[in-house]
């Protein structure tokens, strides 16, 4: 679907300033991009100066059609790398974000130089842009980045604090509900029956995902193929090493963009990694360890140093796609969860905040592609469980359940597929106001 000459619509896409909210955001608007949209990217100014060290001073230039703004978050200045604490950056959001945001808008409003404005799909936890939207007369839409079944759990809050049993003060899941449709990185088989609840509530909602898939569907450009829209620094040389390996024999680590842990807990996951004696591929942030650098014991680099290859950072979706990958090690964090489900790649779970604990129970009990492990880890329970996930029959249950799921991922994102049909339904009936 084409969009003519001199008709082009613009989307203003606000995603929450964190790696596992701008990837999935990214990949939405290069399907918007794709289909003719013009897109202004809104990053905080922290995220953006992290994105340029990233990527290179020259990432954001050249792109037809496709603009960066920034936004002040409003937190005092830290660490030029660090990922920004979540609490403190969301009730910074909340009460700063929304003035910036309106003066971004009053100005792409009054510029001769971009397309009028058709949409703001803003992340379903920064509600004042829906403020915004409405206070401009713009129709709003809201890109919920994490699972459906996570955003059912947080639209409970409102009847646990009615009961008194939460004090909870937030809204932003609620707020949701305000705007004129929401997006899901999601596909229906893996969660009807939440999605279909959420429905009943509100009508206007778009499965699209899973998104990494999706945009497959799209010819690569230059804005496909040269921009990667990750905050750390990629290390491509894991995938050298990767090819190196067995099939499906290497255990991969990583915690996400936000988890933090103890020096403790480092610790016995490193001593877990190590007695299992499988090769593994670990992702370990600068940042990871509470309050301190992350450092690692001579003894255990010395131990590993044949079949263990540490890193800070690494392009996710090629790693699992790998076929020397056998067990993903993981906080449950959507990005994760959806990229290993398209991979089919079984999970170790250690969740940590926000909705991984509800992505956890269903990666274990409903979808059956996951174990978990104790929160307080010891490295007798990590060397057990990878043990049991690589050479036992456990391991090869799960792992036939996640090419399961791989199979009916791809499927929902085909050409034809439910997916990609509601893509195509979100643009006609919404954006495109075409009935």
């Amino acid at each position: 679907m084409g969009i003519e000459s001199g008709k082009k619509p613009h989307a203003v896409c606000v995603p929450f300033p964190a790696q596992g909210h701008v990837i999935p955001f990214m990949k939405l608007a290069r399907m918007l991009h794709s289909r003719g949209f013009y897109i202004t990217f809104v990053n905080t100014e922290y995220n953006h100066r992290r994105l340029i060290r990233s990527q290179g001073p020259d990432f954001a230039n050249g792109f037809e059609d496709f603009q960066f703004e920034t936004i002040p978050e409003g937190l005092p200045p830290s660490d030029r790398d660090a990922t920004q604490d979540p609490a403190s950056l969301c009730y910074s959001i909340r009460n700063n974000c929304l003035t910036p945001f309106r003066d971004l808008l009053s100005k792409l409003i009054s510029s001769s130089v971009v397309p009028p404005i058709s949409c703001i799909i803003s992340d379903g936890v920064m509600s004042f842009a829906i403020k915004a939207a409405k206070e401009f007369g713009i129709r709003d839409v809201q890109f919920w980045t994490a699972s459906a079944c996570g955003y059912m759990g947080y639209l409970q809050f409102h009847e646990l604090r009615r009961r008194g049993i939460v004090p909870f003060k937030g809204d932003e899941a609620q707020n949701c509900l305000k705007a004129s449709a929401m997006i899901f990185n999601t596909f229906t088989e893996l969660e009807h029956e939440v999605l279909e609840a959420i429905e009943a509530r509100f009508p206007n909602i778009y499965v699209t995902g899973p998104l990494s898939l999706l945009e497959k569907t799209i010819p690569e450009d230059k804005l496909m193929s040269s921009f990667r829209p990750s905050l750390w620094k990629e290390e491509f040389q894991c995938l050298e090493w990767l090819n190196k390996q067995e099939p499906s024999t290497v255990i991969y680590v990583n915690y996400g963009s936000v988890t933090l842990m103890s020096d403790q807990h480092l610790l016995e996951f490193a001593w877990g990694l190590a007695n299992s004696k499988h090769p593994f591929l670990w992702i370990v942030r600068p940042d990871i360890v509470m309050d301190d650098s992350a450092v690692l014991p001579a003894e255990f680099l010395e131990e590993i140093k044949n079949r263990g290859l540490l890193s800070s950072w690494c392009p996710q979706v090629q790693v699992l796609s790998h076929p020397s990958i056998g067990v993903f090690l993981t906080h449950c964090g959507w990005n994760s969860t959806i990229e290993s489900i398209t991979s089919g790649v079984p999970l170790i779970c250690w969740p940590f905040f926000a909705e991984q604990q509800t992505n956890c129970r269903y990666a274990c009990a409903e979808w059956g592609i996951g174990v978990e492990v104790n929160q307080d880890v010891k490295r007798q329970e990590i060397e057990g469980v990878i043990k049991d996930m690589l050479e036992g029959e456990k391991g090869k249950e799960l792992k036939e359940k996640a090419l399961e799921w791989k199979k009916k991922a791809a499927e929902a994102t085909d050409i034809g597929g439910p997916s990609c049909k509601d893509f195509d339904r979100f643009l006609e009936k919404l954006l495109l106001n075409r009935e």
